[in-house]
């Protein structure tokens, strides 16, 4: 590929992938405002079977990372995406029809699967064809389709049910038909990959090495692990139950349910593409610039999720979007990109998203229990912001020394 249309395909990517991202979590966040209709439809059933909807979901999400990447490095990323994307398709054609909660539980698992053939696919084209110098900015335009996605899936589910009282079963058609759409976008426009014959070499140099499950395990990737663990944690549980938390626990009604949840992922446009671009003047600083963007995060959970007073609540809301995962998480990838090997970046990338989406499993279902057993959710944001503080910690141990190294 010529230098001009190496250019031009790295912008087509990025615009591509941001779609990508917005259809996604358009489906992932739809049904999370409407779960007291979702309980009266299934007759009346608690909030740990309804947290499990989401719980079912990230489970196929996280069992596909790995076996995603490893895919995606053995056949390439359009032949691995394509057949991932069908198969999302039907796990949402499963969730619109069904009858029971098993019946979601199914559809969301395949669904899971499917749309985990994505974030492998998403990053490792951003790390192959996006410039050094716009790599993390590029990451966060990406990333920010999470938050428009999540932020169209919460408002309109939020008015078109909760407010005008239409059937829920609409929202998984019209998300059933965007990601029918999305899947001759892709088709379309990216292109597929040549065989290789020789190993890429990592930025830093010319090391060529394959990843190994020692050096998956070394210190600083441990670190990598940990934050994004705590960081997903915290995001899943207020993606799933925060509007439940406002309407229940703190008067919120109807369309403002949507309206205040969405202001998190508003607000982490704006801060993603500001502090992509501070991390990527200043490269050797991308550690010390997650971790202040990870203590001020918490900080703003712990406002928003303690306060009665609906002003300060969503101060507490825009701050955490501001600081919070959609704005860490790209430079977190950029950062991880810059430590290994080009050859199996997207096994790295499906190990990554592995351990850390692995909360996304939890934090649903355990919100849920906590909720049953106690009659209100409080205790699990408290929960998640101890283990935001803990995974912070421990990202920024493991990464004291400056010195920048690949693993080698």
């Amino acid at each position: 590929m010529n230098e001009k249309l190496k250019n031009n395909y790295w912008k087509q990517i990025v615009i591509v992938l941001t779609f990508g991202w917005i259809v996604v979590w358009l489906n992932r966040t739809a049904l999370t405002p409407i779960y007291p209709q979702l309980s009266d439809f299934f007759g009346g059933v608690g909030d740990a079977k309804i947290g499990a909807i989401s719980s079912f979901y990230f489970l196929g999400y996280v069992l596909m990372q790995i076996p995603s990447g490893i895919l995606v490095d053995k056949y390439g990323k359009k032949t691995v995406l394509i057949p991932g994307f069908l198969l999302f398709a039907v796990g949402t054609l499963i969730l619109a029809s069904s009858k029971s909660l098993e019946m979601m539980y199914v559809g969301n698992v395949l669904a899971g699967i499917g749309s985990g053939t994505f974030y492998g696919v998403a990053f490792s084209l951003t790390n192959e064809y996006v410039p050094l110098k716009y790599r993390s900015v590029a990451t966060a335009v990406v990333n920010c389709g999470t938050a428009i996605g999540s932020g169209i899936g919460m408002i309109a589910s939020s008015y078109f049910v909760s407010q005008l009282g239409l059937p829920w079963q609409y929202v998984e058609w019209t998300s059933f038909v965007t990601i029918l759409l999305m899947t001759v976008v892709f088709f379309v426009f990216i292109k597929k990959e040549q065989p290789k014959k020789q190993e890429d070499t990592v930025i830093s140099g010319d090391i060529e090495k394959k990843v190994t499950l020692k050096r998956l395990f070394i210190p600083k990737m441990i670190g990598a692990y940990s934050i994004y663990f705590a960081t997903c944690y915290a995001y899943y549980l207020v993606n799933t139950w925060l509007p439940n938390f406002l309407e229940t626990e703190r008067g919120f009604e109807g369309a403002t349910i949507g309206l205040a949840s969405s202001l998190i992922f508003v607000t982490s446009v704006p801060g993603a593409l500001i502090f992509s671009r501070i991390a990527d003047k200043h490269v050797n600083k991308k550690v010390e610039i997650a971790v202040f963007l990870e203590i001020v995060a918490t900080a703003s959970l712990y406002l928003a999720v303690m306060s009665t007073n609906k002003n300060m609540l969503m101060l507490g809301l825009v701050l955490y979007g501001f600081f919070g995962k959609v704005v860490v998480e790209p430079i977190i990838i950029s950062w991880l990109g810059e430590q290994i090997p080009r050859k199996g970046l997207a096994t790295t990338l499906g190990v990554f998203n592995f351990l850390g989406m692995s909360s996304s499993v939890i934090a649903p279902s355990l919100t849920g229990v906590i909720s049953d057993a106690t009659g209100s959710k409080i205790n699990a944001f408290y929960i998640a912001i101890v283990i935001l503080i803990i995974g912070t910690t421990i990202f920024f141990v493991t990464n004291k020394s400056k010195e920048k190294t690949v693993i080698s």
